[in-house]
């Protein structure tokens, strides 16, 4: 936030989880909220995901590269429209290897960095909500990335053992990058609260947007 008395600074809130504040720019949130809105028209486009048990979650979701539907992947949106999922651009996987080394300051293995093949953008209203849970479903162990765009929010993150403590809150605002990998790769993490109007008038966006992007290692 401008003129703030005390500017936020990178900060390590558990082993391999790395907080990063306004990572992205100005000028790159808008062209990263330009391309959800893109994505999010059909085919494969933005829908609400309901799992196995017959709940439903209150942020809406649309994937990239691979579809996640509760709990595996899929090529198809199989739990919506059934259309082919759209490709993952590779200046979107770029980025993610570009925020995992901002985030840990060297590239996590040697070469060019994993290859981020999969993104799955939530849309979150004012009331929506996201359960603690576990990004369980890849076999790669590469790190997840994940971008905030519009308003803020609690970010919960936890423990690799159960949903409750220890865990902590972090404000994620909008250009914020939260990357989680190493002995954090499997914690517990949730979206317990949305903050409502916070974000950046400039930006044109009601609600927050995460794009949370993985290795799949699926083959």
């Amino acid at each position: 936030m401008d003129g703030e008395l005390f500017p936020r600074e990178r900060t390590v809130i558990a082993p391999g989880a790395v907080h990063l504040p306004d990572w992205l720019g100005a000028g790159r949130q808008g062209e990263l909220l330009a391309a959800c809105r893109a994505w999010a028209r059909p085919p494969a486009g933005l829908r609400t995901v309901r799992t196995p048990g017959g709940g439903v979650m209150t942020a809406r979701q649309v994937c990239l590269g691979l579809h996640w539907y509760p709990y595996g992947y899929a090529r198809t949106a199989v739990d919506g429209d059934g259309a082919p999922v759209k490709p993952m651009p590779p200046w979107l996987a770029e980025l993610g290897r570009e925020a995992v080394t901002a985030a840990y300051g060297y590239p996590p293995e040697p070469g060019p960095g994993p290859a981020y093949d999969i993104a799955l953008i939530n849309f979150y209203a004012g009331d929506s909500r996201m359960g603690m849970h576990r990004d369980a479903e890849e076999r790669s162990t590469a790190p997840v990335v994940s971008l905030s765009l519009g308003d803020t929010c609690v970010f919960r993150f936890g423990n690799t053992a159960s949903r409750g403590r220890p865990y902590r809150d972090v404000e994620l605002r909008s250009g914020d990058l939260f990357v989680f990998g190493e002995a954090g790769r499997l914690a517990y993490h949730g979206v317990p609260k949305v903050l409502p109007g916070t974000g950046p008038r400039e930006l044109g966006l009601t609600g927050r947007l995460n794009i949370t992007l993985r290795v799949g290692g699926l083959g």
